[in-house]
């Protein structure tokens, strides 16, 4: 209880400093966590790419769905976020730095014959530039194996796609009703042509 007070202060506390890198006042709900922990990749040979994992409430549901912690690869931003990450997932590979730079970031963890099958993302696309999406969907199109899924949520319930995933296959759209905000969970694969 102690350890969720502290996330949810700390939570607050970035989003008061940096409302434009920050979607929610608060962390995201199991129930969000489950719902997009649902569409990983079943090859155990894959890894897992978290973007924005904040204080780490995704990253608990994707390890309690089963993703090894030497699968789960998470880039953060936020210097206090990253090490909060490192404290409470000592075993899975935090990275601060920015999503954009995510081919060299992830280089170390692709080397041989890994590849990333699953992609789930907390940044808050609708604030973000259009150029900056577009870039940032082209480099997770770069990095994820074909037939790979990119897991994104926003706060915007109405079902249309997000900007720069226009090479990918809408493969699936639910509404999370129990998160504050409710979100809305899109799920865009990439498509063996697009390899």
């Amino acid at each position: 209880m102690r350890q969720s007070l502290r996330a949810s202060a700390l939570f607050l506390g970035e989003w008061l400093r940096r409302p434009q890198q920050i979607g929610s006042v608060l962390p995201s709900s199991p129930q969000l966590g489950k719902a997009m922990a649902g569409w990983l990749s079943p090859d155990p040979a894959d890894l897992v790419l978290e973007l924005g994992p904040g204080t780490g409430s995704i990253t608990s549901s994707l390890l309690s769905h089963g993703v090894p912690p030497d699968r789960l690869v998470a880039i953060e931003m936020g210097e206090k976020f990253a090490e909060l990450l490192k404290l409470r997932f000592p075993s899975v590979h935090v990275i601060q730095g920015d999503a954009q730079e995510m081919e060299r970031l992830l280089r170390p963890h692709t080397a041989g014959t890994r590849r990333v099958g699953t992609v789930i993302s907390s940044l808050p696309l609708k604030q973000f530039s259009t150029e900056f999406t577009r870039e940032l969907a082209g480099k997770i199109l770069a990095q994820l194996r074909p037939g790979g899924c990119w897991v994104q949520y926003s706060y915007d319930l109405v079902q249309r796609r997000h900007r720069g995933t226009e090479q990918f296959g809408l493969h699936g759209s639910k509404i999370v009703w129990m998160n504050f905000p409710p979100a809305r969970v899109s799920v865009y694969q990439k498509l063996a042509a697009a390899a």
